[in-house]
């Protein structure tokens, strides 16, 4: 059995589930999410809670029941809670700004580049233009997001600048060294 697939999902006070044979779509504070699932998996809701189950122990139903029920949690958790993916820019003249809704990177490139945002995901730019959070409510997009915005400019081994995830250690390389003599 797995172990994340059989664990009950619990359902906060603000939240509304909605299950239309394999659809979901679950409503809180923050927003609406809806999601097609595969029609093997049953998914129930019982007592304040949301049940995952796997009709046999064939090796694709062993796999769609962990990845239905953590997608489902995400649900529930982005709807209630929301997400969030912190970058820092570092670099001498790299900076971030708002522009209405929209984010402008400027990263040492010849021109400043643009970020809209999907639905539902908003930029927030913190400390003079070093630290860019992005919130959302579902956690692909906002995760997606975070890593294009990443590859514009990733962190480089020897001065470390570029931008980077506020959790992420950059190994860090010895530059070139002196003549020897």
């Amino acid at each position: 059995m797995s172990r994340i697939g059989k664990k009950p999902i619990p359902i906060p006070d603000k939240v509304q589930v909605t299950i239309d044979g394999s659809e979901v779509t679950v409503k809180g504070p923050k927003g609406e999410l809806r999601q097609k699932f595969s029609p093997a998996m049953i998914i129930k809701q019982e007592a304040g809670q949301l049940v995952v189950e796997r009709p046999t122990d064939q090796r694709q139903h062993r796999a769609l029941h962990g990845l239905t029920r953590a997608l489902l949690a995400n649900m529930v958790t982005g709807v209630s809670k929301g997400f969030e993916r912190v970058l820092v820019i570092e670099g001498v003249g790299y900076r971030a700004e708002m522009d209405g809704s929209k984010l402008v990177m400027h990263l040492g490139y010849s021109h400043s580049i643009p970020v809209e945002p999907p639905p539902n995901v908003q930029f927030e730019v913190e400390e003079r233009g070093r630290i860019v959070r992005i919130r959302g409510i579902d956690k692909q997009v906002v995760g997606q997001l975070a890593a294009d915005i990443r590859k514009l400019r990733p962190p480089e081994p020897y001065k470390g600048k570029g931008v980077r995830y506020e959790d992420e250690k950059i190994r860090r390389k010895a530059g070139k060294t002196g003549k020897a003599g």
